[in-house]
């Protein structure tokens, strides 16, 4: 059962709101004085505070209601506070509710607003609690998973790159092929290490090879190596990096761009672990776990007759799907922290801007913009116009229409009565809903 506080010196009204909560099985508390409510508060579990702004008889400033208010949002920032307010100090009310407060209501109330607001408000604090729990189980998973694996230092706070970590824990223990998609920028290399790094071969090498990078007639050279006389130039033997990875890893980058040769003798290498430089006939072995990483459509690709389906088979055993950052919201203000500069705080309208921007570039694309933001800054804070995001990204925001009579009683019907929900839904306050409402009439359902 809810427990509400009131704090007030009128044990009139204490008695008054005991009786219209009690008919709804909501329990109260009653302190008369701002220092037995403050008590009451370290002692007692609350859920809601309804207090009023005097307590010194002739006196009607508020001052004593905005002192308590600060004393209860000091120890219980979360905590829903109700104000009871006459006409003659509601504008310290209004203050207040600006401050943080709940909503505020004017002597004498009206039952059925007042129970709809408490109803509300207990309804919020019950999700809010819901989401503080849920996000206290992530933090013990993630916490669990950094005690109990190597992850590199990856960052990240969002449960999608939570279950694509864990899972790339899980598989690092098989010597199975790992294949690593995801757009460009998201972090897929750093996929890689993580299963390098708890995998049975973490102590070996591990090889990285970008296979976009190279002209495809070098690409089988960089793989297998070349002996002396191979091609122009080649003065000397050298090894590939099979060989620069054997008893350890080797990262494929950009795999849906190795030609089709190169494919085919990827093919029988993972398949046999044997291969012969480019100029020898000498067949070597290596044991070589083998991780690849592409941007590209795999399947578009062999439909297209660029990328052999057998390979595709071979590298995908075990498939490990990145988002982009977009789809991973609660990563990019921790990653943003990590990269900007220790001296340069972000600032409150900047955060906001990360969190709205599309980030089509990614990791990478936030990496750059707030280095070159923490660079170019120069006020104390990093500010949402050292950023340079997209003037679009800056201004997605939700275009409000005045909601009509219908536009309400819609929001309304689809929220059951929930006025917070129903408010968020039209872009509107609580208390800007109130007034549209008193305006057309209208109660709850």
């Amino acid at each position: 059962m809810p427990n509400l506080l009131i704090i007030d010196d009128n044990p009139a009204v204490a008695t008054a709101l005991d009786v219209l909560f009690s008919l709804h099985d909501i329990s109260t508390l009653h302190a008369e004085t701002p220092e037995a409510g403050l008590a009451m508060l370290r002692t007692e579990s609350v859920d809601l505070v309804i207090q009023d702004m005097n307590f010194t008889a002739d006196t009607t400033s508020g001052d004593e209601g905005e002192a308590l208010f600060a004393a209860i949002r000091a120890t219980h920032p979360d905590l829903p506070v109700i104000l009871l307010t006459a006409w003659t100090h509601l504008s310290s009310a209004v203050d207040l509710v600006k401050a943080g407060a709940a909503d505020y209501m004017a002597k004498p109330w009206d039952d059925r607003k007042l129970l709809a607001t408490v109803n509300n408000l207990l309804e919020l604090a019950e999700a809010r609690s819901e989401l503080d729990r849920r996000r206290n189980r992530e933090r013990a998973r993630q916490e669990q998973l950094a005690s109990k694996y190597d992850l590199r230092g990856v960052i990240f706070d969002d449960p999608a790159s939570e279950r694509i970590i864990a899972l790339a824990c899980q598989v690092a223990r098989s010597d199975l092929p790992v294949l690593i998609t995801g757009p460009n920028g998201s972090g897929k290399e750093k996929i890689a290490e993580i299963v390098q790094a708890n995998s049975s071969v973490k102590n070996g090498a591990f090889v990285t090879l970008n296979c976009g990078a190279l002209p495809s007639e070098l690409i089988e050279a960089e793989l297998f190596g070349a002996d002396a006389g191979a091609y122009t130039g080649a003065n000397k033997a050298r090894e590939g990096k099979f060989e620069a990875a054997d008893g350890g890893t080797l990262f494929l980058d950009e795999i849906g761009n190795l030609p089709l040769a190169g494919q085919m003798k990827l093919l029988r290498v993972l398949e046999t672990g044997r291969f012969e430089r480019l100029g020898s006939n000498r067949e070597r072995h290596v044991s070589v776990r083998v991780i690849s990483a592409t941007n590209a459509d795999l399947p578009a690709l062999i439909r297209d007759g660029s990328f052999r389906e057998d390979l595709y088979y071979r590298l995908n055993a075990i498939e490990l799907s990145l988002p982009p950052l977009a789809e991973r919201p609660g990563d990019i203000l921790p990653l943003a922290e990590s990269f900007r500069p220790k001296d340069k705080p972000i600032g409150e309208s900047a955060r906001t801007a990360l969190l709205r921007h599309p980030w089509p570039g990614n990791v990478r694309e936030l990496r750059n913009v707030i280095q070159r933001a923490g660079l170019l800054a120069n006020g104390d804070r990093i500010e949402v116009a050292d950023l340079n995001l997209p003037k679009a990204s800056l201004q997605r925001t939700v275009v409000v229409q005045e909601p009509d009579r219908a536009a309400i009683e819609s929001a309304l019907a689809r929220a059951g009565g929930v006025i917070a929900q129903a408010a968020a839904d039209l872009g509107l306050s609580r208390q800007a809903l109130y007034r549209r409402m008193d305006r057309f009439g209208l109660k709850l359902p």
